[in-house]
């Protein structure tokens, strides 16, 4: 889990452009970010495979 302060900071309007990132609005986390889902790989895999996610579903081939 991210720390408190480092959402908080990622939360806030940047100064200049460049130093926004992109964070999970789930869990916070900073790397493997979808941005069409707005969630970082792990809670994108979890909750597709829930099927709370509408219109994905895993493949199989």
């Amino acid at each position: 889990m991210a720390k408190k302060s480092m959402i908080i900071r990622a939360l806030r309007k940047p100064k200049y452009k460049t130093r926004q990132n992109n964070r999970c609005k789930l869990c916070g986390r900073p790397r493997g970010y979808l941005r069409d889902f707005c969630m970082c790989r792990i809670c994108f895999r979890k909750y597709a495979s829930e099927g709370l996610i509408p219109g994905v579903s895993k493949s199989s081939w």
